[in-house]
């Protein structure tokens, strides 16, 4: 027996060791031979062939290799939709045949068919796959390995005060300031993102704006603005007194650095202010 451990509820690469008529035999490596069902298997493959594939449990606890790409894998946090709840827990779809098992242990307030949720997605002491809804017990407050100006995947979780709280990489908790967001924001959706500060304490502060835009980046925006004059006609409904949630929603920068390119241009002579908006200088 392979003394390689099969990884359930993640991407495991296995090797091809036959292929057939009903399908294709994965080295499922601790757990032997593993069926790959023809419908889900790539065209071509042949013994000694390496295959990515997702390894869930089906209902008997038998591991299954698949193809198809679920919302999470094991360490990660998906929005899902909740399909069923009855008096064993919840359910949640999450990609796979088989629903997601939310139990009411990792439920902190019952969960109800038809709404969404973050889930954890975790292997239970029995090493059953299982998702988790209280997102405060696996994600961590402090991180203190990122480095300002770092590019971030961060997911939407609650509304707060001061904006909203976000998940890093799946890991920690971060916070998008209300005042900087210029674009609407909802649960569960996932962004880039840029660490804006590790404050002392390790926790984060995030910006969907890069910082330190360098002179090379602003003659960027400055080049997408001359783009969008000269695609209409020589006039752009935006100027340095124009909504910050206006100017992300077109060019994706902060009203700042929008002002810093636009300055640029009128010291070039390139362009003029008039009332509501920037025309170009023919």
């Amino acid at each position: 027996m392979n003394n390689k451990t099969l990884n359930i509820g993640r991407y495991n690469v296995l090797e091809v060791l036959e292929t057939g008529e009903h399908g294709v035999i994965l080295d499922g490596l601790d757990a032997g031979r593993l069926l790959l069902s023809r419908r889900q298997s790539p065209a071509g493959l042949a013994p000694g062939d390496s295959l990515e594939v997702f390894v869930f449990l089906d209902s008997l606890g038998d591991p299954v290799p698949t193809t198809r790409k679920p919302a999470a894998q094991v360490g990660e946090i998906a929005w899902l939709e909740i399909v069923e709840a009855n008096h064993l827990g919840a359910f949640a779809n999450w990609g796979m045949s088989k629903d997601l098992f939310i139990p009411f242990a990792e439920q902190p307030s019952k969960l109800s068919k038809g709404r969404h949720a973050l889930v954890y997605l975790y292997l239970d002491n029995e090493g059953r796959l299982a998702g988790s809804n209280r997102i405060d017990h696996w994600v961590e407050d402090e991180a203190r390995e990122f480095k300002t100006g770092q590019a971030v995947s961060i997911m939407i979780a609650d509304k707060t005060e001061m904006g909203f709280k976000a998940i890093i990489e799946h890991q920690f908790w971060g916070l998008l300031y209300a005042n900087e967001l210029y674009q609407r924001v909802r649960k569960g959706q996932v962004l880039h993102a840029y660490i804006k500060r590790v404050r002392p304490d390790g926790r984060i502060d995030l910006t969907l704006s890069q910082p330190g835009f360098s002179q090379g980046k602003m003659a960027g925006v400055g080049e997408q603005i001359m783009a969008a004059l000269q695609a209409n006609d020589g006039f752009l409904a935006l100027s340095d007194k124009s909504p910050p949630q206006d100017i992300y929603a077109t060019f994706k920068v902060s009203k700042k650095v929008f002002k810093q390119a636009l300055g640029g241009l009128y010291k070039q002579r390139k362009i003029v202010f008039e009332d509501g908006g920037t025309r170009l200088v023919e």
